[in-house]
């Protein structure tokens, strides 16, 4: 037993000098794989990986604003940030902009897309502190939304859809030499549509043309409105109105039915059955709000600095719809070679 216990002993002894040894060499058990990623993973997150909220409120659906919000999504992913985005629409419905726009201030959204003058107003009434990206408006300064479309000063920054309104009428005067009395249309809940009526009759003053004011409240007045011009205009401008822009096919089937030509503020107002405009490219337009976008959230730019952009005018493009010129009696050939600024692409348009 005493030999037994003697061994037992010798091999305590040996162990503790190991042990000793180890310690005193600094040699430790390596770290589990578990304890190694909770020491690199997300308290040492870079800037890349952080997700963003956004909130987009659009103000009615119809072609123009969808592509401008199509075209910001693809500048989002283009950028290659990571983003959650949560997409509303009012659907013309100012009370509904208002419950939109305080839902997505108190989201606590990064970032919120406004497109549309009413959505922007909506937004920008909420909230001073998150950054707001606004699109297809035409005037961000004249509707209250920044101090100066150079120098914005507040949460608010964008870009703008103005078009060449003076390209437009002296288009329709090209077009349509024995008109002389023009019918304005456009919703007298828009600002920015005011701005371009305004627009619109110094052009045509300068031209020669009277001018007469049709404005409708809501879409539903539409189709009225159109048919008391009937015998009193020659022809129709309709600007970048989104009411207009919405009920565009109530525009045109009694318009057209009738005779008059619809000189349209942009493309997809003309695909819709208006004769014929020089237009901005609403994705594009998008697209740059995007970008500026992009910009803010990475920390590289704040609203307040950042002027309101708008696209070069030598791209706007002649687009023209060959079934309502056939239907109504119009000769688009004259136009042949035109451009705005000499310098845009003709593509044709046919009703659908």
């Amino acid at each position: 037993m005493k030999k037994i216990f003697a061994l037992m002993m010798a091999g305590v002894l040996a162990v503790s000098a190991l042990t000793a040894c180890s310690s005193q060499t600094g040699e430790t058990e390596p770290a589990s794989a578990d304890s190694g990623s909770s020491d690199s993973g997300q308290t040492s997150a870079s800037s890349d990986d952080v997700t963003y909220k956004i909130g987009v409120l659009q103000l009615i659906e119809h072609a123009a604003l969808d592509a401008a919000n199509e075209g910001f999504v693809a500048a989002l992913d283009d950028s290659g940030i990571n983003y959650e985005i949560d997409q509303q629409n009012a659907q013309g419905d100012q009370t509904a902009c208002q419950t939109i726009a305080e839902k997505l201030v108190n989201d606590g959204d990064d970032l919120i897309l406004a497109i549309g003058t009413p959505a922007a107003q909506a937004v920008a009434g909420t909230t001073s502190d998150i950054p707001i990206i606004g699109t297809a408006i035409t005037d961000f300064a004249q509707s209250g939304l920044v101090d100066s479309n150079e120098a914005p000063g507040g949460n608010v920054t964008g870009t703008s859809d103005l078009t060449p309104v003076a390209d437009q009428i002296d288009l329709l005067h090209e077009l349509l030499p024995e008109a002389k009395t023009i019918g304005l249309l456009y919703c007298s809940a828009e600002s920015n549509s005011d701005i371009q009526v305004k627009m619109a009759e110094e052009a045509c003053a300068e031209l020669g043309l009277t001018t007469e004011r049709y404005s409708v409240a809501s879409s539903n007045e539409i189709q009225s409105v159109i048919e008391s011009m009937i015998g009193k205009v020659d022809a129709i401008y309709a600007p970048t109105d989104n009411v207009i822009a919405n009920g565009m096919n109530t525009v045109a089937m009694v318009a057209n039915e009738n005779k008059i030509p619809v000189i349209c503020g942009e493309e997809n107002m003309v695909n819709a059955g208006g004769l014929v405009s020089y237009s901005i490219d609403y994705y594009d337009l998008g697209y740059m709000a995007g970008e500026m976008a992009v910009k803010i959230l990475k920390g590289e730019a704040t609203p307040a600095d950042m002027p309101i952009q708008y696209l070069d005018a030598s791209s706007c493009t002649l687009v023209t719809n060959e079934d309502t010129a056939a239907e109504i009696g119009v000769d688009l050939s004259v136009l042949d070679g035109a451009a705005a600024g000499g310098t845009s692409e003709e593509s044709t348009a046919a009703e659908e």
